[in-house]
């Protein structure tokens, strides 16, 4: 990677990096950026805080990566999970526990964080903002999520309470989908699944999470969430996307998952988002300091995010097919967790 350029030579330099989407890669990269005194503006399209389809569950995320980035402080009452228990429908296949603790802890609070970090930082941001800067502009960075696709799967998720979990996290899966649910801050749990969309559902809003399931087989899960308090506004839904690489642009940065969106079930999403931001950061810093071109930039980062993401998107693509059929009973039931594990990580 690009070697660190000092603040000393980078305070003679105005280019300011501009990043398109206010989640957790652009938000940490903003921050990260403005530790090397490098200008940044944000533009994000909704407001903080918000909910978002996200797993809430951060898994494999080293803390010299969050030190890097400068976010350790946002995370550093994140709760630990360890414990895992998995169903198939309503049936209870098997109880785990992780080598390394995972972090718990929601994008409404985490987001809202990272948000005031970057701000007190000097991170100019605009929020409601769909910035119209050509996404290939020198210095404009696209981390603004999902790249909208034709796709057949449905992100669901909202914040309960009056539920009791069995373990830290509970995977629940199906025919045509799966669903994990996991503690977050203030006694809240997250559910957030990834299904087939299914056309034959009717349902609207609220009514799609234990629609799904039911469609699913996980009848007594649907009727827990059907009589469960949810957080107000916390139901989101996301569809029009397609997992693993997105379409590659030359000479556009693209970050997180712009870049490549691997399947939930790998607990993985989060931390890619603060890894590829770390691995940007050296060539944003080579860029801004002339030492590097626009499109060199470009063109090392998506090299080294290929290099290190490859091995868990390969071994997440074999895998997640394994997830919808009755085989997987089996191999849920028995399958060693930890060599599995890390092959995405």
């Amino acid at each position: 990677m690009a070697r660190f350029t000092t603040r000393a030579s980078l305070a003679r330099l105005n280019k300011t990096i501009t990043i398109i989407g206010g989640g957790l890669t652009g938000l940490s990269l903003s921050i990260a950026l403005r530790k090397h005194a490098i200008p940044v503006k944000l533009h994000e399209a909704g407001n903080y805080p918000r909910h978002r389809v996200c797993g809430e569950f951060i898994s494999g995320v080293s803390s010299e990566t969050l030190e890097n980035l400068g976010i350790s402080a946002a995370l550093s009452d994140a709760l630990n999970h360890q414990s895992v228990c998995w169903f198939s429908g309503d049936q209870k296949l098997r109880e785990t526990t992780l080598q390394t603790p995972a972090l718990a802890i929601s994008r409404f609070l985490l987001d809202q964080r990272l948000y005031q970090i970057a701000f007190a930082n000097g991170v100019l941001i605009h929020t409601q903002s769909r910035h119209a800067t050509q996404v290939d502009a020198c210095g404009t960075v696209r981390a603004s999520g999902r790249i909208p696709s034709p796709g057949s799967w449905i992100g669901l998720k909202a914040h309960i309470k009056g539920i009791i979990p069995s373990a830290n996290l509970e995977m629940h899966s199906g025919p045509i989908g799966y669903l994990g649910i996991t503690q977050v801050e203030d006694g809240w749990h997250n559910a957030c699944g990834l299904f087939r969309i299914d056309r034959s559902i009717k349902a609207k809003q609220e009514e799609l999470l234990p629609a799904y399931l039911r469609k699913n087989g996980n009848h007594i899960l649907a009727d827990q969430l059907q009589f469960a308090e949810w957080r107000n506004d916390s139901f989101s839904a996301v569809a029009g996307f397609s997992l693993g690489n997105q379409p590659y642009t030359p000479n556009t940065m693209c970050l997180g998952d712009s870049h490549a969106i691997i399947p939930p079930f790998t607990g993985n999403g989060m931390t890619m988002a603060f890894e590829s931001a770390e691995i940007a950061l050296p060539h944003l810093i080579a860029y801004a300091a002339d030492q590097i071109s626009w499109q060199k930039a470009c063109y090392l980062t998506d090299k080294h995010l290929h290099k290190h993401f490859r091995k868990r998107l390969t071994a997440s693509r074999f895998i997640h097919p394994l997830l919808f059929h009755c085989a997987s009973r089996h191999l849920l039931r028995h399958a060693p967790i930890s060599p599995i594990l890390s092959l995405l990580r």
